[in-house]
């Protein structure tokens, strides 16, 4: 019955007029959608879009939390300049800040290595493993033998499907109803080969963020290197480039108004599905509260910048992050509330829940009885939120967290591989070790602990049944900034493992042996592990019920949508997805309407030479000369700088290729309007746009104010 109310699902999808460019579109649905596909003006067969081993696809690849493309048969990749930012940030120093001066290797061997933790992900095999899962779970589970279940089964199909050089990871769709296996070459070695200058590739900065005009031009380069016999191997001097089977194609024409665009890339997160209950949590509590705890880590590392220059290169990346979680929590706020977001879900509850009703039987009535199951279980949840986010502070920080990740490391171990707890297999210690690397390189001790401190701060008004024994004990009955502010001194000036060369020989340390430790930090993971895991299987517990009841809840849905005719696409999850549509502007507001294209006018208009509107001398010379180099849009008349479509993107579509009705790359997705931020939770497609980098501004950039004529040549751009 589950099976076929999916299948009756996916083919509603087939009507074109149903969605219209609404929908991030697994691979294996879009021949289902080929008469919507074609109606908006694809080239391409839609079918030659399911086939991850052949073009486009087989170019596409995540960087685990961005999206990227081969562009050359020598593993170079291009994505966003944000996407790059670690690898600048990485390789900068106080005295050589390459995020400001930008970087261009003009050879092999001056490309730099990236951080530890860079990785580049060819997805190779996309298999539903639902059934597989089902077999393991019976009706009379209570929730943590459901997650356990599901976990061990997760486990045995990543175990039979990972081989050397590969990666594999079982994704959840719908909540549960359905699961994936996705398999992955998991490149261990990316370079950093070409970014511009922040006053290009970050132009507008903070203050243009998720606006439109916009006239940034976010992209940069990164190499894929495998060890000379071809595998997947962590960085050496002896590694040669990754030789992709296909690699995309440039089309240095680009776009005009009213073309087909679509974006093929790995979105993170939107929330389509959720209850009205939980949108007014986000709006009530998540979004204001995280405003506010990053607003105050924003000031705090701002306030140790000016002590020392070094804190704002270490943490460049980690604040670029933050102010784009600001501003779009303010968005989502703005758009949630001017949408009436929770009044749209209440009433498309009680319409589900009346079609239920009418449609009758013990099956409809069990859909409901659950539904009203899983609304009691999101409430009961909300009981530890302020605990939950507290302990997620003190976990982030980078001493605690280094001490902590150690010593539950050491405790796993001790353990057959299959029964470690996820993130702490075999399969994952490389992670770990690259991540215990590169702290060197982000990491500031006083910052460190003033943040540690604010998180301590929050975590000591929790009420009492809420409190951690163990952290308490610590404590020793600190209860304001100035004592907690002096535990958490004792507490770095007792440790070592700001020591990079410390943190290493510890992770090949066994649990006895940092059982038996007097470092500080060490000692007080050690004593908080305990806690943490009751905790843990509390979550697991909650987690494994509401495995239970979303399912019923997306199966009602399901078969409600399927009824209206209406579309069927899962939740962005960091899965393989294409959105399609077209090249347009936007009417946002009464009176206002903005064009598609931004072009390099709007560059001068901007320029104040003070940061964050500081185009450089060379750009702005060479726009009043016109001197465009042929980049220019003969129908425009200019170079254009932007460009918007309606595509259903969000984060994790950063760096995504947008590529043109024949599959040719036209630019990169980097954002979306101010208007498409609340696009998470609700969809408006008069009013959702993406918003790309134009490839004639990338070209333009990189030929005639960069000189990188040595990658348009390796990526076959036609010399100027």
């Amino acid at each position: 019955m589950r099976r076929l109310a999916l299948a009756a699902a996916l083919a509603a999808a087939l009507v074109p007029a149903a969605h219209a460019v609404e929908g991030m579109w697994q691979p294996a649905q879009l021949p289902k959608i080929a008469g919507a596909l074609k109606q908006h003006g694809l080239k391409l067969d839609p079918a030659t879009l399911t086939d991850l081993t052949a073009y486009p696809m087989g170019a596409i690849v995540s960087l685990g939390g961005c999206t990227a493309s081969f562009v050359s048969p020598d593993g170079l990749v291009v994505t966003n300049h944000h996407c790059g930012y670690g690898a600048l940030q990485y390789n900068s120093t106080k005295e050589k800040n390459l995020i400001e001066q930008g970087f261009l290797a003009k050879t092999i061997a001056d490309e730099l290595p990236g951080s530890p933790d860079m990785r580049v992900f060819v997805t190779e095999e996309i298999r539903d493993v639902t059934k597989d899962i089902d077999a393991k779970l019976t009706p009379d589970m209570s929730g943590k033998q459901r997650y356990d279940a599901i976990e061990l089964a997760k486990k045995e199909l990543v175990k039979g499907c990972e081989t050397d050089g590969y990666r594999c990871d079982v994704y959840t769709f719908h909540g549960g109803y359905s699961y994936q296996l996705i398999k992955q070459l998991e490149i261990k070695d990316v370079r950093l080969v070409y970014a511009p200058p922040e006053s290009i590739g970050k132009f507008g900065g903070d203050v243009d963020n998720w606006m439109w005009p916009r006239h940034t031009g976010d992209f940069s380069y990164l190499r894929a290197y495998v060890s000379k016999d071809g595998k997947s191997a962590p960085y050496s001097k002896d590694n040669v480039p990754y030789h992709p089977k296909h690699v995309i194609k440039i089309n240095p024409q680009g776009l005009e108004n009213g073309d087909y665009v679509m974006v093929v890339g790995y979105p993170g997160r939107t929330n389509r599905y959720r209850l009205a209950q939980e949108v007014q949590s986000a709006i009530d509590w998540t979004y204001p509260t995280q405003i506010a705890i990053y607003q105050q880590q924003l000031d705090t590392i701002a306030t140790n910048g000016k002590r020392d220059p070094d804190v704002t290169v270490k943490y460049a990346s980690y604040v670029a992050g933050l102010n784009n979680y600001l501003k779009n929590f303010g968005g989502q706020l703005e758009g949630l509330r001017r949408a009436d977001a929770v009044a749209v879900k209440q009433k498309q509850e009680a319409d589900l829940d009346a079609w239920l009703a009418h449609q009758g039987g013990a099956t409809n009535e069990a859909l409901r009885q659950d539904i009203a199951a899983l609304k009691g279980k999101l409430k009961a949840a909300e009981a530890t939120r302020d605990r939950d986010l507290d302990l997620s502070l003190i976990s982030r920080t980078q001493l605690f967290s280094s001490a902590m990740r150690l010593a539950r490391l050491a405790q796993e171990r001790t353990k057959p591989d299959m029964e470690r707890d996820a993130g702490y297999q075999q399969r994952d210690e490389p992670r770990i070790e690259g991540a215990l690397k590169q702290m060197e390189r982000r990491y500031d001790p006083k910052t460190d602990q003033d943040l540690l401190t604010n998180a301590l701060v929050r975590y000591v008004t929790l009420p009492a049944d809420q409190r951690i024994p163990s952290l308490d004990r610590w404590l020793g009955g600190a209860s304001n900034r100035p004592a907690i502010q002096a535990k958490a001194a004792s507490l770095y000036t007792g440790s070592r493992l700001g020591n990079t060369a410390e943190r290493l020989k510890w992770f090949k340390a066994d649990a006895k042996a940092i059982a038996a430790s007097d470092d500080s930090a060490l000692k007080l993971a050690n004593a908080m592990l305990p806690d943490m895991k009751r905790i843990e299987d509390a979550e697991d517990a909650r987690d494994g019920e509401l495995a239970k009841l979303r399912p019923r809840y997306m199966q009602a849905i399901i078969a409600w949508k399927e009824a209206q005719g209406l579309p069927v696409y899962p939740d962005a999850n960091s899965s393989l997805r294409v959105t399609f549509g077209n090249v347009q502007g936007v009417a946002p507001r009464d009176g206002v309407s903005y064009a598609p294209f931004t072009t390099v006018k709007g560059i001068l208009e901007k320029d104040t030479g003070v940061e964050p509107f500081n185009a450089p001398k060379a750009e702005t010379d060479a726009i009043r000369a016109g001197a465009f180099d042929g980049y220019a849009s003969k129908k425009q008349g200019t170079l254009p700088v932007d460009f918007l479509a309606d595509l259903d993107i969000t984060g994790g579509n950063s760096g995504s290729p947008a590529l043109d009705a024949q599959g040719r790359l036209v630019g990169l997705a980097f954002d979306g309007n101010w208007e498409s931020v609340s696009g998470d939770w609700l969809f408006n497609p008069a009013l959702n746009r993406s918003i790309q980098v134009d490839v004639r501004y990338m070209l333009w950039v990189m030929h005639h104010l960069d000189h990188a004529d040595n990658l348009l040549k390796e990526m076959g751009v036609p010399a100027k």
